[in-house]
């Protein structure tokens, strides 16, 4: 018997205090600690947060910890919906960098087929905001060889541009749309069950963002939290972020200057640096400037 919990940061440093007299030395690609307890059951940690339990007594020590951890009604529908939503055939997208001062936005859609769902598992494939950088790079090149599929990248430069007419949700529409209705529509679809978006806005407010599309990928099922109940929206979140990573050390190379991500002041920092190198033209080339950041960089800034 196996039985599979999500963990958070905490939980999981609580398991592997728990767990630290009874763990195995041997070491396992992605596995954070694996364990053995008296009943013989096999207790696997993985750098994902996530904990696998193995053996007759499976249940039984899955059950404390899911009593301990205090599962609520809302987890249990996400439990059910995981496993639903998991060894199926389907297209997911999503997106990284919205949340960034600096650098792109990527959107990916992706294709994954029941008979890659093992392999997926195997690398230890969940939302790329669980990994770290260093496992994203590892990762997504083994990802991209096995799955089809699409992304398209909004230079920060073109973002700026086309935020003058439309926010942010809008834009994010656009762009799932273009990718899921290229994926969807290509000849390696053979099978499909889903379609599924990790939910940013409301069902009739994403349509009705796409009302001037010309193509509009329709039959699409929205959810929260979908890039841990989907593996072709996690793959799609692992290559985003990929990519992302990828354009957003070539900015930083362009302007000599190491860019953070997020939005705090660590970004106010650096772009205060980079106006003071090139003028304030140049944030238009590497930042979001509808983001507040813009405001504080230049309010304090003699020009």
């Amino acid at each position: 018997m196996n039985v599979v919990l999500k963990i958070n940061d905490n939980q999981k440093e609580e398991l592997i205090k728990y767990y630290s007299a009874l763990k195995d030395d041997k070491k396992i690609p992605y596995v954070t600690m694996r364990a053995r307890n008296e009943a013989g059951t096999v207790i696997t940690i993985y750098d994902s947060n996530k904990v696998m339990f193995q053996g007759v007594s499976a249940d039984v020590d899955a059950e404390m910890w899911k009593e301990k951890f205090g599962v609520s009604d809302s987890q249990k529908k996400d439990k059910e919906d995981e496993k639903k939503y998991h060894n199926v055939n389907s297209i997911g997208s999503d997106e990284v960098g919205t949340g960034d001062y600096f650098g792109p936005i990527v959107v990916t859609a992706s294709y994954v087929t029941k008979e890659d769902v093992c392999y997926l598992d195997s690398l230890g494939v969940c939302d790329s905001k669980e990994l770290t950088d260093e496992k994203i790079k590892k990762i997504a090149p083994l990802i991209a060889k096995r799955i089809y599929y699409e992304s398209l990248i909004l230079m920060p430069n073109e973002y700026n541009f086309r935020h003058l007419d439309n926010n942010m949700n809008k834009i994010k529409a656009i762009m799932h749309n273009k990718m899921l209705y290229k994926v969807r529509h290509s000849d390696k679809i053979k099978n499909l069950d889903y379609i599924i978006v990790d939910e940013f806005a409301r069902e009739a407010s994403y349509y009705n963002y796409l009302r001037e599309e010309k193509y509009i990928q329709r039959d699409i099922t929205f959810m929260t939290k979908a890039e841990n109940k989907n593996l072709a929206v996690a793959c799609s979140s692992i290559i985003s972020r990929y990519i992302f990573l990828r354009e957003f050390a070539k900015l930083s190379d362009s302007v000599g200057v190491p860019l953070p991500k997020g939005a705090g002041k660590e970004a106010d920092d650096a772009g205060r640096e980079v106006v003071e190198k090139f003028g304030k033209d140049k944030l238009n080339d590497i930042a979001k400037l509808n983001f507040k950041n813009t405001s504080r960089i230049l309010g304090t800034m003699i020009m």
